[in-house]
C-alpha cells in the first residue's frame, strides 16, 4: 500500500493535468516526488528552495491572480515557521488554498523536535475560516485532496501522516462518520488514531464518531450522538497532535446540555528519548493498552 505522502504525489501530479488553475509550490522538501509533474507543467510546479516564508507568500499571490495553489511541505515549515505569512498572504489578504503537511507531530523521530509539529492544528485554529482535514488512511486522503482542491477559493489545511490505519473508511468531508454505536459515552477518533481507539473501547458500551474533517467541527452529529445516549454525556476526543485542541469546540457543540470531556492527544512535554512511532505512541499514552485505561477510568467516574 502506498503512504499518504506518495498518494498525495499522485493524486495532485493528475489533478495538474486536469485542472490548469492549479498550481504546485514547494521548499525542496518533496521535489524529486514531482519531477514528473514539474516536466508537465513547469509554470505550475514551482520550488522557491528552502525559504518557508516565501513558500506561503507566493502561494498567496498566486491565489491573487485567481490560481489554486497547493503548497506542500512538513507542517513545522508550514505552519509555525511561516504562520506570520499564513496570518497575512492567506488570511488577511482573504485569499484560499490547499496546505498540505507531512511529518506531523511524530513522523520522523530521527529528525528530532525541529521536525515535529503537534502544535500545527491549535496554531492555525487562531485564524478564521480554515478548513482542516486529517486522514487516517491514503484513500481517504485523496478523497479529502480532491475535495479541497476542486473548492474555489476555501481555505484548506490537509495533514498527512506515515501513522494511519490499516483499512479506508467511506469518509465525507466535513462530516464525521458513526463507527459504532453505544449508550454509555462518545469517543472521538481523529484521523489516525481510529484504529488504537477501537481496539481500546472493545466490549465498552460506547459510540465512536470518526472525525477526518475537525474544522469546521460536526457538531450536528456530535449533538445527535450525545443525544442518542442516556443522561449526562460524557465525550473522549482522541486527537494526533496537541491534547484538548478540540476540546472547546466539544463544549461549543453541547452549550445546553451537562457534560463532561477528556482530551487526548499529544502532550507539552517534549519526549526526547523514544524510537518510531509506536514508541512514540506508547510514550505519550496514544497506544491502545494506555487509551483503555484513560478512557475507562474517566468514564467510570
Amino acid at each position: 500500500m502506498d503512504t499518504m505522502r506518495e498518494r498525495f504525489t499522485s493524486t495532485v501530479s493528475r489533478l495538474l493535468d486536469e485542472d490548469p488553475r492549479l498550481a504546485v509550490v514547494l521548499a525542496e522538501i518533496g521535489v524529486a516526488n514531482f519531477a514528473e509533474a514539474q516536466r508537465a507543467h513547469p509554470d505550475r510546479v514551482i520550488n522557491v528552495g528552502i525559504r518557508e516564508q516565501l513558500l506561503v507568500g507566493v502561494g498567496g499571490g498566486l491565489a491573487l491572480t485567481g490560481m489554486r495553489p497547493i503548497v506542500h511541505t512538513f507542517a513545522s515549515f508550514l505552519v509555525e515557521r511561516p504562520f506570520e505569512q499564513l496570518k497575512l498572504d492567506f488570511g488577511h489578504q482573504g485569499t484560499g488554498g490547499v496546505l498540505v503537511s507531512a511529518a506531523g507531530s511524530y513522523d520522523w523521530p530521527a529528525g528530532g523536535f525541529t521536525h515535529m509539529s503537534p502544535g500545527d492544528v491549535a496554531l492555525l485554529n487562531t485564524l478564521d475560516g480554515w478548513t482542516v482535514h486529517v486522514p487516517g488512511h491514503p484513500d481517504e486522503a485523496e478523497t479529502l485532496l480532491r475535495h479541497a482542491a476542486a473548492a474555489d477559493d476555501d481555505a484548506v489545511y490537509v495533514r498527512l501522516s506515515a501513522h494511519g490505519n490499516t483499512a479506508p473508511r467511506d469518509v465525507t468531508p466535513g462530516r464525521f462518520l458513526t463507527v459504532r454505536e453505544g449508550r454509555g459515552g462518545v469517543v472521538i477518533a481523529v484521523g489516525p488514531m481510529l484504529d488504537n481507539v477501537l481496539a481500546a473501547v472493545a466490549g465498552l458500551d460506547v459510540t465512536v464518531l470518526y472525525a477526518t474533517t475537525v474544522r469546521p467541527f460536526d457538531e450536528r452529529s456530535l449533538r445527535a450522538a450525545v443525544q442518542a445516549g442516556t443522561g449526562s454525556a460524557d465525550v473522549v476526543l482522541v486527537e494526533p497532535y496537541l491534547a484538548g485542541t478540540s476540546t472547546t469546540a466539544v463544549n461549543d457543540a453541547l452549550p445546553d446540555l451537562p457534560h463532561r470531556v477528556l482530551g487526548l492527544g499529544i502532550g507539552r512535554r517534549e519526549l526526547r528519548r523514544y524510537g518510531g512511532i509506536e514508541e512514540h505512541l506508547a510514550g505519550q499514552r496514544l497506544d491502545p493498552a494506555s487509551l483503555r485505561e484513560r478512557i475507562s477510568g474517566f468514564l467510570g467516574r
